[in-house]
């Protein structure tokens, strides 16, 4: 890069920064906030407070910083909102996209630590666990929404309270009154607070950490939402042709009410029943590896079967008024050299939906996972050594702040409808 589009780069970067950090009430916050935006902007190591600080320069004051990132009572919703209203500009995302990654600690010390599943290490180990709500389109896409999620540990209420982490929420600044909340209605909750901001998003995307939960699908429902969530394999339905019916009346006591002839199946059987020949190849996008295609890179492409079922539960049941239960898309990829079907979606779009837009919605989650791994790769998502709740949750809206200039400095470098993914 030359001096001039270097001097670019940081013009844009404080223009950037005045308008995300508009909110601010008070001028020091919106200059540690600059500051603090370019420490996580700059290379040369881990992005905690003390080595961005020495890397500053004569704005490397540490005491001020840690103030700021710790301390300071700024509303992160504040600056998300900003940002996701420019972001919604630049991105025109199609989908909301959810999920949630783990921060591994090696202490006890943190707000929130507990042993607990994640899939950044694959594993139960020691770490804070984060939803995150991201816009997402074809070309780019960025997080303008997070919650740390409260383990049971730390729950005073819970039967699995752990004594010195209740001890510690105090000192942590936990908010006072502050329960357990599963991940999924956490995500529902940033869903409305997305909403309140004036983003109109139709659709929402997530994994089976979340599609699993009938719950959550009734309440995407509820807000009006399409999604398109990923499954186990345990879900179960009924065929998408099936119909309730009332068995034969006695004569005494109460009427049998209506239901289905047939046991419920797994989405799995139901797949494996339509036979491999149900399945069409789909090609959902170009990938950023060399490939042999006319377009010189590899295609990302496999086979798909989508079924109309009706999802089963009792959950689902309490809240369908009448005996049938509402019909949807199964989606399966079934890749041509497997035995079986490898990953299975459930999808509420219009039953004239075509296979390749269900299959184009399903993958849109891999720009997530891009997401994370660029924000723990460069602004340092992870690198932060604070013990707050607060802090937590200033650092990752500033490092959102930074991934989504740099997604913004992308986009504006690529050729009209081709920026890069």
């Amino acid at each position: 890069m030359t001096s001039g589009e270097l001097a670019g780069v940081r013009c844009d970067l404080e223009d950037f920064a005045a308008e995300v950090f508009e909110p601010f009430a008070r001028a020091d916050q919106r200059r540690w906030g600059s500051v603090y935006l370019r420490g996580l902007l700059t290379g040369g190591g881990r992005k905690s407070v003390e080595p961005m600080a020495a890397r500053l320069g004569e704005d490397g004051n540490r005491q001020a910083l840690a103030h700021f990132i710790t301390s300071s009572p700024w509303d992160p919703a504040h600056v998300r909102a900003r940002l996701a209203w420019k972001m919604q500009a630049a991105i025109k995302p199609t989908a909301l996209i959810i999920d949630d990654t783990g921060f591994l600690k090696d202490g006890d010390a943190s707000a929130c630590v507990t042993r607990q599943y994640t899939g950044t290490a694959g594993k139960v180990t020691n770490c804070q666990a984060g939803v995150s709500l991201h816009l997402a389109g074809d070309h780019a896409s960025s997080a303008v929404n997070w919650r740390l999620f409260l383990p049971e540990t730390w729950d005073p209420a819970s039967p699995k309270a752990d004594p010195a982490k209740v001890t510690r929420r105090a000192k942590c600044g936990i908010p006072e009154g502050l329960s357990i909340v599963e991940k999924w209605q956490l995500a529902l909750d940033m869903v409305d607070e997305t909403r309140s901001w004036g983003l109109d998003v139709p659709l929402a995307v997530a994994d089976g950490g979340y599609g699993d939960t009938a719950a959550f699908r009734l309440g995407l429902e509820e807000r009006g939402l399409h999604y398109v969530v990923g499954i186990s394999t345990t879900v179960t339905a009924q065929p998408g042709d099936a119909a309730p019916c009332t068995p034969p009346y006695s004569g005494t006591g109460r009427r049998p009410a209506a239901q289905y002839p047939e046991t419920a199946q797994s989405v799995k059987e139901m797949v494996i029943q339509a036979g491999r020949k149900t399945a069409r190849s789909v090609q959902w996008r170009e990938g950023s590896r060399p490939g042999t295609g006319r377009s010189g890179v590899k295609r990302m492409y496999s086979r798909f079967t989508a079924l109309r079922i009706r999802p089963a539960g009792r959950q689902i049941r309490k809240a369908v008024t009448g005996p049938e239960l509402p019909a949807c898309w199964l989606l399966a990829e079934w890749p041509a050299r497997e035995a079986e079907p490898v990953q299975f979606w459930l999808s509420n779009l219009p039953a004239d939906t075509p296979l390749t837009t269900l299959v184009r919605m399903a993958k849109l989650r891999w720009r997530i996972e891009h997401d994370y791994r660029e924000m723990k790769q460069a602004p340092g998502l992870a690198h932060f050594k604070g013990r707050t709740w607060r802090g937590w949750h200033h650092h990752v809206t500033l490092v959102s702040a930074a991934h989504a200039f740099c997604t913004l400095q992308r986009l504006a470098r690529a050729p009209k409808d081709t920026a890069p993914a």
